[in-house]
């Protein structure tokens, strides 16, 4: 979402974005804006103390947030990612892929798989059904993306891609509840795709840890 923000400073030089580290969909964000070498100041925020700077821009108060130097802002995960890939997307991570096809694994991993990682991951909270219905539910998702997975090298092809830098940080999120379960579960190469993930380079740039930000 985009919209015109009176606030904006005249001496903003950058855009600024407010994330926070752990979050997947900040995380996505900031993989899209490291890979394109978008500089941008970087804001990461306390969720339990958000800056009254982001919630004047953007009231639905979640990272990311991202606000452009002509004051647009938008705080939609994929549309900061799309916004980072228009300015350089060396590697094809747009063109590289069937683009609705991507979509559609996006669409699919916010809406359904999200839903169920977060009843997985906080089963407490949701006592209606038990942690290892959550997880099955979850797995239904993980074991398509397996199938794609033994296919190819990623999930759209030979090529690392938008889908894969949308998904990847949910997958991560998933696998941290219940690690040694998903060490042994009936996904290799899911797991090899992960591990490749975590074990980049673009990964150790965008969770290098930052203080909260506060207002000066």
């Amino acid at each position: 979402m985009s919209m015109n923000n009176p606030t904006i400073s005249a001496k903003q030089t950058l855009p600024i974005l407010y994330s926070f580290r752990r979050c997947p969909y900040a995380m996505r964000a900031r993989l899209a804006i490291a890979y394109t070498g978008v500089v941008v100041e970087l804001r990461e925020v306390e969720l339990r103390n958000k800056p009254q700077a982001m919630l004047l821009i953007s009231p639905k108060a979640t990272v990311p947030v991202l606000q452009l130097e002509d004051g647009r802002v938008l705080d939609e995960s994929l549309d900061i990612m799309f916004w980072a890939l228009q300015q350089n997307d060396v590697e094809q991570w747009l063109k590289a892929v069937n683009l609705n096809h991507a979509q559609a694994l996006i669409q699919r991993n916010d809406e359904q798989f999200k839903y169920y990682l977060d009843r997985y991951k906080y089963a407490d909270r949701y006592p209606a059904y038990s942690e290892l219905y959550y997880r099955q539910q979850a797995e239904l998702f993980l074991t398509d993306l397996e199938g794609l997975l033994t296919q190819s090298v990623f999930l759209c092809g030979e090529h690392f891609s938008l889908a894969d830098a949308a998904i990847l940080p949910f997958i991560r999120q998933f696998c941290a509840v219940d690690p040694l379960w998903f060490k042994d579960s009936p996904y290799p190469a899911l797991r090899r795709w992960l591990n490749h993930f975590l074990a980049s380079s673009l990964f150790e740039r965008v969770m290098e840890k930052y203080p909260y930000w506060q207002a000066s």
